[in-house]
């Protein structure tokens, strides 16, 4: 990943950039495992199926650097393939993040580990190296967000957003803005001031009167 995208998005956080996309959002249930976790990198997609984690093992030989490994269950919510050890190994390996629409084990020892690992909670149900089942860098959904191999998948403590690298410029740009008017916005806030939206002159507009009777045509 091009190290001034990735230093641009790390300068804002999901929820700014959220402002400005339409997709991409990850279910709320994927949170990290340690609340001060903040994670960018393209794609390295895994479908894992049951309780094969063979898919999940093969990503963690080829995944080049810094890149986000994003693990599809295919509706499996117990059984996992991370813990403490897994972790450990990504880390090791230089990997930005791991990321599974699932749980975790090992929780406690995770917590204690660099590696940002974002997940649906936990459990003491681990999967097995079979080598029967699943794919890896294939398109995936993962919390219900579609994930091509490449995408950036950017996340912290407030969740997990899918961008498409071809169109991230625009709504990056915007965001950056964003954040650049925060200081100033803030000290309004302070010493009293309304937000920019005024709120009386929408309703004053009858917004919703005038699609309801643009629905009657």
């Amino acid at each position: 990943m091009d190290k001034t995208l990735y230093d641009r998005l790390m300068g804002i956080d999901p929820g700014t950039i959220g402002h400005y996309i339409t997709g991409g959002f990850m279910d709320p249930r994927i949170k990290p495992v340690r609340r001060d976790s903040k994670m960018c990198g393209p794609a390295y997609t895994v479908r894992m199926e049951g309780n094969d984690s063979a898919p999940l093992h093969l990503a963690l030989r080829q995944a080049p650097k810094g890149s986000v490994i994003v693990i599809d269950r295919c509706g499996e919510t117990l059984h996992t393939p991370i813990g403490e050890m897994v972790a450990l190994f990504a880390q090791v390996q230089g990997f930005a993040g791991l990321v599974i629409d699932g749980p975790v084990t090992d929780s406690r020892g995770i917590e204690k580990l660099d590696i940002p690992v974002f997940c649906t909670g936990f459990t003491p149900a681990i999967t097995k190296i079979l080598g029967v089942t699943g794919e890896t860098q294939v398109n995936v959904v993962c919390g219900g967000a579609p994930v091509r191999p490449g995408d950036i998948v950017f996340g912290d403590a407030d969740g997990v957003v899918v961008l498409d690298p071809e169109t991230v410029e625009e709504p990056l740009k915007k965001a950056e803005a964003n954040i650049a008017r925060e200081p100033a916005l803030r000290e309004k806030l302070l010493s009293g001031g309304l937000l920019t939206v005024d709120i009386f002159k929408l309703l004053d507009a009858d917004v919703p009167g005038y699609i309801a009777d643009a629905k009657k045509k």
